[in-house]
C-alpha cells in the first residue's frame, strides 16, 4: 500500500494517515531510509509547517520519529512550502518536510517531502519509505540518536532569497499593494518581502489562530481582497493560499488575475520570451491561442504541479503553471513559489511602466462552463460509443474556437464535463446537453 498521493500524504487530522502515531512512524521510516541512502552519519532534515493547530502535534511526532532514527532535525516553524524547498538546499540538508494541507480547510493536514535538491521526492524513495512503514519501529542504537535545533533566522534567509529574484536596480516604491496572506504560512514573510522592496503594503488576513487558515480568504476566496484593493485605492492585490505555493492577483479595478493571466504576462510581456510554456488540461484555451499568436510553444500536462514540473523537465523549459495559481519559474526556484511568481509579474510592471490591468488588456479568458455529474457508480464515459459520438460532435462544432474536457474525479463518483468556447450561451447549452447525455447513459 502507498500512503503517498500526487503531492505527499494528506487527509483529515485525527484519521489515518494524519495521526500523531502515524507521523511518528513516518518520521522514523523516512529517517531509516535516509540513513541507508546517504553517506552522512548524521543526515539533516529540515522541518517546516503552515499555521494549522494540528501542525504542532504532527511536528512533534515527526521530529521524535526522525530523531529516533538517528537523524538531526532543523526546525523552521511556520513558513511557505517553497521556503522549505529553498532552505533544504541552502542548509545542505538531505531531506525537507512540510506539514501542510495547502488550500484545504484547517481540519485537514498533510505531509510533503522534498529531496536534498529542493525538488519533489523521487518515486523510488517514496517506495522505500512505504516499505519501511510496514516494518516494526525498532530502535537499534540508542547511542546515536538524532537531535533537534531551531533555525532562528529561517524567515530572514527566505526573505532575502525571494528579494534576490527581483532585479536589484528596480524597486516598488511607487506601488501600494494589498497582500492577503490567507492566515497561512506567509503571514510574516509575505508582507515583509514587498515592504523591503519599497512598496507600501496593506496586510489582509495575516493573523492566524490555527483554525482560520484559508477561511473566506486567500487565493481560493479572493472577494475580500478585491474589495480591499478598491477601498484602499491600491495599485494591485496579491493573494496566497495557506502554504503560499499558489498566488492570484487583483488589478486596481478589482478584477481577478489568475494563473493563466500570470503565465500570459510572463510569456508575452516580459523582456525575455520563454522557450515554451507548460499549462494543464484546465488551462483556458485563450492562453493557448494567445501564446500561438506570440510564437511561444505551449503544451498541456495533467492537473497537478508535479505533472507540470515533469513536463518542464522533459522539454527543458522553465515556466509553467495552473489556473489556480501554481506557477513554476524554474530559473528562480525549484518548486512553485507564490511570492516569487508575484515578484516576476511586478518586475514586468516596473520594466514596462504599466499597471497590471494594462498588461492583460488584450487577453480575455474564453467562457468556461463546468458541470459535475454525480453518479451512483463510476464508469468510463469513453467506453460508451453513444457518448464518444456526442463528444466528437461537440468537438467538431467548437473546432478552432473552443474545446471539450471530460474528466473522471479521482476521489468521488463524479464525471466532470467542461466546455469552453467563444460564446457563453453556446458552451452553457453544450455542457448541459453533454451532462444530461452522460446521466442518461449511466443508467
Amino acid at each position: 500500500m502507498s500512503y503517498f498521493g500526487t503531492d505527499g500524504i494528506r487527509g483529515k487530522f485525527g484519521e489515518l494517515p494524519i495521526t500523531p502515531e502515524f507521523a511518528l512512524k513516518l518520521g522514523f521510516a523516512a529517517g531509516k531510509v535516509l540513513k541507508q541512502q546517504t553517506k552522512k552519519n548524521k543526515p539533516i532534515v529540515v522541518l517546516g509547517k503552515d499555521t494549522r493547530l494540528s501542525g504542532y502535534i504532527l511536528e512533534a511526532a515527526l521530529q521524535a520519529g526522525l530523531n529516533a532514527a538517528g537523524v538531526y532535525v532543523h526546525l523552521l516553524g511556520p513558513l511557505p512550502t517553497p521556503a522549505i524547498a529553498h532552505l533544504t538546499r541552502a542548509l545542505h540538508a538531505s531531506l525537507g518536510i512540510v506539514i501542510s494541507a495547502s488550500h484545504n480547510p484547517y481540519y485537514d493536514n498533510g505531509i510533503k517531502f522534498f529531496s536534498g535538491e529542493g525538488k519533489k521526492l523521487a518515486n523510488e524513495m517514496q517506495d522505500a519509505i512505504n516499505q519501511e512503514l510496514d516494518k516494526e519501529l525498532k530502535i537499534d542504537d540508542t547511542a546515536n540518536l538524532g537531535k533537534s535545533v531551531r533555525v532562528n533566522d529561517a524567515n530572514g534567509r527566505y526573505i532575502e532569497f525571494c528579494k534576490s529574484t527581483f532585479p536589484y536596480h528596480f524597486d516598488l516604491s511607487n506601488l501600494k499593494i494589498v497582500v492577503d496572506c490567507a492566515n497561512g504560512a506567509a503571514y510574516s514573510v509575505g508582507p515583509s518581502v514587498f515592504k523591503e522592496l519599497g512598496a507600501k503594503v496593506v496586510t489582509l488576513h495575516n493573523e492566524p489562530d490555527g483554525v482560520n487558515i484559508n477561511q473566506d480568504c486567500g487565493s481560493t476566496h479572493p472577494e475580500s481582497l478585491q474589495k480591499a484593493v478598491i477601498d484602499h485605492q491600491a495599485n494591485l492585490g496579491i493573494a496566497f493560499d495557506g502554504d503560499a505555493d499558489r498566488v492570484v492577483l487583483v488589478d486596481k479595478n478589482g478584477q481577478l488575475i489568475d494563473g493563466d493571466h500570470i503565465l500570459y504576462i510572463l510569456a508575452t510581456q516580459a523582456s525575455q520570451k520563454p522557450a515554451g510554456i507548460v499549462g494543464t488540461v484546465m488551462s483556458n484555451m485563450a492562453l493557448e491561442l494567445a501564446l500561438a499568436k506570440a510564437n511561444v510553444p505551449f503544451i498541456r500536462a495533467n492537473v497537478g504541479d508535479r505533472y507540470v514540473l515533469q513536463a518542464l523537465d522533459e522539454q527543458g523549459w522553465v515556466l509553467g503553471g495552473e489556473p489556480s495559481g501554481h506557477i513554476l519559474t524554474l530559473d528562480k526556484s525549484t518548486t512553485g513559489d507564490a511570492i516569487i511568481a508575484a515578484l516576476q509579474v511586478l518586475t514586468v510592471m516596473v520594466e514596462q511602466k504599466k499597471a497590471l490591468h494594462e498588461l492583460v488588456a488584450d487577453f480575455d479568458l474564453l467562457p468556461n462552463v463546468l458541470v459535475n455529474v454525480r453518479l451512483e457508480q463510476m464508469f468510463d464515459p469513453y467506453a460508451v460509443p453513444a457518448l464518444v459520438s456526442e463528444f466528437a460532435k461537440v468537438e467538431a462544432q467548437l473546432e478552432g474556437r473552443g474545446r471539450l474536457l471530460i474528466r473522471k474525479s479521482g476521489t468521488e463518483p463524479v464525471i466532470r464535463v467542461m466546455v469552453e468556447g467563444d460564446n457563453l450561451q453556446e458552451v452553457t447549452d453544450l455542457a448541459n446537453h453533454l451532462a444530461d447525455t452522460v446521466r442518461a447513459n449511466a443508467a
